[in-house]
C-alpha cells in the first residue's frame, strides 16, 4: 500500500514538474493591468497572468504609493505547446492602442504605456518581426509601443493584492471602469472585428 502511494506521489510530482518545465513567461504593458490580465486569461495556452509593475529602477513599487518609471504591466505565463510567443504578441497587439504616446485609453502618463519586454535575442527578433508586421498594416500611423529589455518584475502584494484578479472579484467596477473608459470602443475602432474582448 506504501508503495502504491509513494508511485502516485512520485508520478504527480513528475507531472508537475513536467507541466511547469513546458511553460514559459512573458511580461507585457497595455495599460490598466486590470484590463490587460482579463484578456490574457481568456486566451487558450495561458495558465496564469499577474499584474504588477516592471521597467524602472525603484524597488518594490506600490499602486498607492511610488512607483515613478516603471509601467503597469502582466506576467504571462504560457504553454508554448498551446500557443507561441509571436501568437501571444498577435493577440496583444489587438487588445491595445499601439499609437498613443500618452497611456492606453483614458488612463494617460508613463505608467499606462504600452511596451512589450523581451528575455532574449530570440524574443526580440519576433517582437520586431511583429511591430513590423503592424506598421506596414498601419502606414499612415506611427506604432510607439517600444521593445525593451525584460527587468524585475515587482507583483502588486500585500494590501494592494486586491488588484489581483481585479475583474474576477470585482466584475460590477471592472465592467463600468472597462466601459466608462473606453478601452472596448477605441479597440474595434482600430481593429474591427480583430479587437479580442
Amino acid at each position: 500500500m506504501k508503495s502504491i502511494l509513494m508511485l502516485t506521489i512520485l508520478a504527480a510530482s513528475l507531472l508537475s514538474y513536467a507541466s511547469n518545465a513546458t511553460a514559459d513567461k512573458t511580461i507585457l504593458a497595455g495599460g490598466c493591468f486590470w484590463c490587460m490580465e482579463s484578456d490574457f486569461e481568456k486566451l487558450d495556452g495561458v495558465s496564469d497572468v499577474i499584474s504588477g509593475f516592471t521597467g524602472g529602477s525603484l524597488k518594490d513599487p506600490t499602486y498607492n504609493g511610488n512607483h515613478a518609471g516603471h509601467f503597469e504591466a502582466v506576467q504571462i505565463t504560457y504553454d508554448p505547446s498551446k500557443v507561441s510567443y509571436k501568437e501571444l504578441l498577435d493577440y496583444y497587439w489587438v487588445n491595445i492602442d499601439p499609437f498613443d504616446a500618452r497611456g492606453q485609453f483614458c488612463d494617460k502618463g508613463t505608467s499606462y504605456l504600452s511596451a512589450i519586454f523581451v528575455a532574449n535575442d530570440k524574443e526580440r527578433q519576433i517582437a520586431e518581426q511583429s511591430k513590423s508586421d503592424i506598421e506596414k498594416q498601419f502606414p499612415n500611423q506611427k506604432v510607439v509601443t517600444p521593445i525593451l529589455a525584460s527587468s524585475v518584475f515587482y507583483p502588486i502584494k500585500g494590501d494592494e493584492s486586491y488588484h489581483q484578479d481585479y475583474y474576477k472579484n470585482n466584475p460590477i467596477r471592472y465592467h463600468a471602469y472597462r466601459w466608462n473608459c473606453g478601452r472596448d470602443q477605441r479597440l474595434e475602432e482600430i481593429w474591427g472585428d480583430k479587437a479580442k474582448h
